[in-house]
């Protein structure tokens, strides 16, 4: 079997959809009727011509190793509808023997090969490190400014109380945050941000802005005292700031990595659209989160469907855990994955999460791979509990992730044991993937 016949399933492929509607258009064009000169190259590209209202068709190409889409239609959403259903059509039935890119396909598959190439040089290219060097020193100063204005903020805080919160409102905190954009400190003005979100959110609200409050204070003190920390602890400071390592700084691995979850989340402005993708090397076993952003009103230009698993060097930039990768050099065009993810207890889970946090005091959450495990709704909450008996993990509540996922979860496993992928952290278990026994096909949840 060549690479090209390789295919997704077709919840993989509308699983690229930027939107619902986007979902749905795309799946009335996944039938023959629209579509002619189609095929596919053993490179990992499929084309074909679709007919829409004008005497033109469309013409549509995908690089499957991207993936990435290129379309003669005027729509600004990426991948487009005829682009979903030239990919559906492709994972129902094929286009026969690869074949040799016609030249509209060609000519822009070759020009994504030399913009690959380029940008491979430029990374790899000479710098002037003494203009690094005071760039670097420039901004360190702006955001010592920033962190010690920050401090004073806690201290006020700490000071006047928190019972006042509720009634202040948001607008203080957010004028701080800008204050740290200002300061060349985007982490800190995230972290602020969130901050001035917890007043008056739920019970127990004024111990968790305490504890929030705490830790973005143990990040000012980091960032002051970073010349004297251990340096990787350091590069944690530094990442967690805002002033994370090129990936090409940090350590290059080599591996087949499946794609455990991807998902969005939107700036609390409603400016950023954040994607997270959660990788892990089947070879190594190694957890990588890859992100993605995109600018108001469009989705993040890299997606990759849950259950594909992707031949690439993928870069870990410093801090963070060793979690943060760039994927680099692809070497295959993603196919679906034939296996389970092996799993491990609720027990262990808990232990990689607390090794973590040596690593890094301001992570939220690890990557675990939990199984067999069981969803047991309650009045208290939902658990994962493990099937053999013993621990359980609660569930997270809230955290932006539908609650609908839970039952859907719960449908899946049909009071059985299951094989479930999510996000370990203080505040319990957030689900994000789910596998059946004995069936590598992977479940979105919510």
């Amino acid at each position: 079997m060549t690479e090209q016949q390789v295919r997704w399933t077709a919840e993989q492929v509308l699983a690229l959809a930027p939107d619902a509607a986007s979902r749905k258009a795309g799946a009335k064009l996944g039938g023959t009727g629209p579509w002619s000169q189609t095929g596919g190259s053993a490179s990992g590209a499929v084309w074909g011509w679709c007919k829409g209202s004008g005497a033109t068709p469309y013409r549509t190409v995908v690089d499957l190793s991207g993936p990435a889409y290129k379309c003669s239609c005027p729509s600004r959403k990426f991948p487009c509808k005829h682009a979903l259903g030239l990919l559906l059509l492709w994972s129902a039935e094929g286009f026969g023997e690869p074949a040799e890119a016609p030249d509209w396909a060609g000519e822009w598959l070759a020009e994504r090969a030399a913009k690959a190439a380029v940008g491979a040089g430029a990374a790899a290219g000479p710098t002037d490190p003494e203009a690094a060097r005071r760039r670097a020193e420039r901004r360190a100063a702006r955001i010592g400014g920033g962190v010690a204005e920050l401090e004073q903020r806690l201290a006020d805080l700490v000071r006047t109380g928190l019972a006042g919160q509720e009634q202040a409102g948001y607008a203080a905190w957010e004028e701080t945050a800008a204050r740290m954009v200002d300061a060349q400190a985007p982490g800190l003005a995230a972290r602020v941000r969130e901050l001035g979100t917890i007043p008056g959110c739920g019970p127990g609200w004024p111990a968790r802005m305490l504890e929030e409050g705490a830790l973005l204070h143990l990040l000012n003190r980091g960032w002051l005292g970073v010349a004297g920390l251990p340096q990787p602890l350091a590069a944690t400071v530094r990442s967690r700031v805002g002033l994370p390592g090129a990936g090409a700084e940090g350590e290059g691995v080599r591996d087949r990595w499946l794609v455990l979850a991807q998902y969005d989340s939107v700036s609390p402005d409603g400016r950023l659209t954040t994607r997270r993708i959660w990788l892990r090397g089947l070879d190594s076993g190694r957890p990588a989160l890859v992100l993605d952003f995109g600018p108001p009103g469009r989705p993040p230009g890299l997606a990759l469907p849950v259950g594909l698993v992707l031949e690439a060097e993928a870069r870990f930039r410093p801090g963070s855990a060793g979690l943060r990768a760039d994927l680099g050099e692809r070497y295959a065009p993603a196919a679906p994955c034939d296996r389970v993810p092996a799993g491990v207890g609720t027990g262990a889970a808990l232990e990689a999460y607390g090794a973590a946090l040596r690593e890094d005091p301001w992570l939220d959450s690890w990557p675990v791979v939990l199984g067999p495990v069981i969803p047991i709704p309650g009045e208290l909450g939902w658990q994962l509990a493990d099937a053999e008996g013993g621990c359980a993990l609660p569930v997270a509540s809230g955290g932006g992730r539908p609650r609908s996922g839970l039952w859907q979860l719960a449908a899946l496993s049909g009071g059985g044991p299951v094989t479930v992928f999510g996000e370990c952290g203080h505040r319990g278990f957030t689900p994000l993937t789910a596998w059946q026994p004995g069936c590598p096909e992977p479940v979105a949840l919510g």
